[in-house]
């Protein structure tokens, strides 16, 4: 699945050296997964999160213990409802997250006057070498 968020990239990447005669394109990285994992900013909102789940599961538990002789239909919808407002939450979350990165990285992008920007975290690099690497000054931007 992440292979197919590369390929964009990889396009982006491509259809910038043509755009630019073939002539000199800069490149930088980041890696996102570090950035999640060192970023205060990051980091309060991700734990902020995990607090309104965790919220929604003590709701749902509660809603559970208060009524133990509840029929098979009326606990399938407390599932379904916990689960509809644990997406929303992370729906909700997630955008947030991703905005926040983005303008540090476009903070970045427009300080280094670079043109293109990929990921380069571990586990699924969309660049296996060169580029500017701008994780440390995504973190910086986000403290």
């Amino acid at each position: 699945m992440k292979y197919f968020s590369a390929v964009p990239a990889a396009v982006l990447l491509a259809a910038s050296l043509f755009t630019a005669g073939c002539g000199q394109v800069h490149v930088g990285t980041v890696d996102r997964e570090r950035v999640q994992n060192e970023a205060p900013q990051i980091k309060a909102i991700v734990e902020e999160a995990n607090g309104k789940l965790a919220e929604a599961q003590k709701e749902a538990q509660s809603r559970f213990q208060a009524n133990p002789k509840m029929t098979q239909e009326e606990a399938q919808q407390i599932q379904m409802d916990t689960q509809r407002k644990m997406a929303g939450l992370n729906q909700v979350y997630s955008v947030q997250l991703e905005q926040k990165m983005n303008a540090a990285v476009q903070d970045v992008v427009k300080e280094k006057k670079l043109d293109v920007v990929m990921d380069s975290s571990k586990q699924y690099p969309a660049v296996l070498s060169g580029g500017v690497d701008l994780t440390d000054e995504v973190i910086q931007k986000l403290q």
